[in-house]
């Protein structure tokens, strides 16, 4: 009912014409972000390419611990809740007893490259054939703002309030391209959220981390440089110019591999 409401209140009126459209894979609802998050964007690529793919009745949401542990309530697919940092190892269990279903996690960088840096190197690593969406923002968004391992350094958090360095911290960690040397990884690529060019691309790049999945590849995995207006102390604008000047010359775009191209090797947006 509640769906047929939203049709109706969305199908064009006279004289009008119907240019952007509501995706099915999407609950309507308010989501529990804050202003100028990146996730409600990130939300809306992988809902159309689910769609796109028709495979959104078979679809099944690994939700992670942190910013994204509501994502559940937005996607109307069949979903489960992980421990923290613990995603690719529930999909890995979901993917083997369900082999017919198209499983996917979603997680933020806190979770997936500091508490869950093994598990999820050790599932792309073994070839699982899920599909990983990380949310690299560079700090731990829902628990406080502390230093994740992306944090960029000279980033001050609430646990480098002097800024990250690398005699203490080490360097921002460089996901995707630690991924694309494993045997079992098909696909792994990093795209931004900061313009409509690279927002166009993100979902190009997520359909085809979809893709490998369903061909059997092995693992899919693509890195969404998002903004955290929040816990970076910025307004949305200043956040997304952050990421086009700060993030992108540290965590270059590009495709790092895909095993079904020839070459396989790094193309940088």
């Amino acid at each position: 009912m509640q769906s047929e409401r939203r049709n109706a209140a969305l199908r064009p009126q006279k004289g009008e014409r119907l240019v952007f459209d509501a995706s099915p894979v999407l609950n309507e609802r308010p989501l529990h972000y804050c202003p100028g998050c990146h996730h409600g964007i990130a939300h809306r690529l992988v809902a159309e390419v689910l769609h796109e793919l028709q495979v959104a009745d078979k679809a099944i949401l690994v939700a992670s611990v942190g910013c994204s542990t509501f994502t559940y309530d937005y996607f109307n697919v069949d979903s489960v809740e992980s421990p923290h940092g613990r995603a690719c190892a529930v999909a890995t269990g979901v993917r083997r007893a369900r082999p017919e279903a198209v499983v996917f996690t979603y997680q933020g960088d806190g979770d997936m490259t500091a508490i869950g840096a093994a598990e999820s190197l050790h599932a792309a690593n073994r070839g699982e054939k899920i599909t990983a969406v990380l949310i690299n923002n560079t700090v731990y968004g829902m628990t406080g703002g502390q230093m994740s391992p992306t944090t960029l350094l000279g980033q001050k958090t609430t646990t480098t309030q002097a800024g990250r360095t690398m005699g203490n911290d080490g360097g921002p960690i460089h996901f995707a391209e630690i991924l694309a040397q494993l045997g079992g990884v098909a696909y792994s690529c990093r795209c931004a959220l900061d313009s409509v060019k690279h927002v166009r691309e993100a979902k190009k790049a997520l359909r085809r981390a979809f893709d490998v999945q369903i061909a059997g590849l092995g693992f899919g995995f693509i890195e969404l440089l998002a903004g955290c207006p929040t816990n970076w102390h910025l307004d949305p604008i200043a956040a997304n110019k952050r990421i086009s000047e700060a993030m992108i010359p540290v965590f270059p775009l590009g495709v790092f591999k895909d095993a079904g191209q020839e070459g396989g090797g790094a193309r940088h947006a």
